[in-house]
């Protein structure tokens, strides 16, 4: 349920000006300070124009900073949902089940394996339509961190936030991420419910493929993507301030390596399949592809069917600070000389 939307959110790109804006300002100020020094000495210049300002330039563009920025948020109009409907739709519940164990900083997938999956999730959500997501996040226990939802833009809020910090307990329990993910998912029959558990393999805290046989019991087909080299990396991490490896209590760099033995049983056990992540492709899309083979369930969910535009606001605040822009002179008034508007000695 989307509360808040651009209607037209490709005009947002036009704020990726603003810093080139900027520094073409701090360029042609540079400019005319070199060219003010070039006539003489600055304090005897000052004296004889003593109407000149240096901080009202910089008000001034400022003020009209601010006013194209949001002329720009005006233009994409944003909007507040205004009214609620119960729609339903035909569609699969998916939820992804992400390793955030400190392996998962590993560097055989680049950036890191964590960054990658998170990457490809993010493009996911980015195509889906009707299917409902969630999303669990695992080390040494699991946690909901999305629940399933049409909400695609909170989902992928979300994700963003995501790293191995947010877990209070290390290590890697496949199991754990099974068994809430199946507790995760609408209440009612329908074969039309996967889990998709990305991680690198390496379960140390449980049962992982007897959470897989009691998922499939409830007719929960489970795929997995094994992220990672079999032949194992040491895993980065900074150590005041400085790069470094994680290492064991007895000082050994640990390496990390995939288990793809354990996933491919996990997968077997439920009816699900196996693919192994690369660096041009995680595999994500290949098995989405065959979740959306199965048959399809009746979903039901709240959305905003009608928005009411917000642009007026915008549109207000940028022609008043136009006007107060409009008002305030680069130089400074004789006449008012007195009136102290700005208390800064220039």
């Amino acid at each position: 349920m989307q509360l808040f939307r651009f209607a037209n959110p490709d005009y947002l790109y036009l704020l990726l000006l603003l810093p080139v804006v900027v520094i073409l300002y701090i360029i042609n100020e540079i400019r005319k300070n070199r060219s003010i020094k070039r006539l003489g000495d600055i304090s005897l210049i000052a004296r004889l124009a003593p109407e000149m300002s240096k901080i009202r330039p910089a008000v001034k563009f400022s003020l009209q900073l601010i006013a194209l920025s949001a002329g720009i948020i005006m233009l994409a109009r944003p909007q507040f949902g205004s009214k609620i409907e119960d729609v339903k739709k035909q569609g699969v519940e998916v939820i992804i089940a992400l390793d955030v164990s400190n392996s998962m900083l590993a560097e055989d997938i680049q950036p890191d394996r964590l960054t990658r999956a998170k990457q490809a999730i993010s493009r996911l959500v980015d195509n889906l339509d009707n299917d409902k997501i969630g999303l669990v996040v695992f080390a040494g226990d699991a946690y909901t961190q999305i629940p399933v939802t049409t909400d695609y833009v909170s989902a992928k809020m979300f994700l963003s936030t995501i790293n191995p910090n947010m877990v209070p307990k290390q290590g890697t329990a496949i199991g754990a991420a099974i068994n809430l993910g199946v507790r995760s998912f609408s209440p009612g029959e329908g074969k039309s419910k996967a889990i998709i558990i990305i991680t690198d393999g390496e379960n140390h805290e449980d049962d992982a493929v007897s959470a897989a046989e009691e998922a499939a019991k409830a007719g929960i087909v489970i795929h997995t993507i094994g992220i990672g080299s079999t032949e194992g990396v040491p895993i980065p991490i900074l150590n005041n301030g400085k790069r470094d490896y994680i290492k064991d209590v007895e000082g050994n760099t640990v390496i990390s390596k995939l288990d793809e033995d354990i996933l491919k049983k996990i997968a077997i056990s439920s009816g699900g399949n196996y693919v192994r992540a690369s660096n041009s492709n995680i595999g994500l899309d290949e098995i989405f592809s065959q979740i959306k083979k199965m048959k399809k369930q009746e979903l039901e969910s709240s959305v905003y069917t009608e928005y009411n535009d917000q642009f007026q606001i915008f549109a207000a605040i940028a022609i008043f600070l136009l006007l107060v822009d409009f008002m305030i002179m680069e130089r400074k008034n004789r006449r008012l000389a007195n009136i102290r508007l700005f208390k800064f000695k220039v």
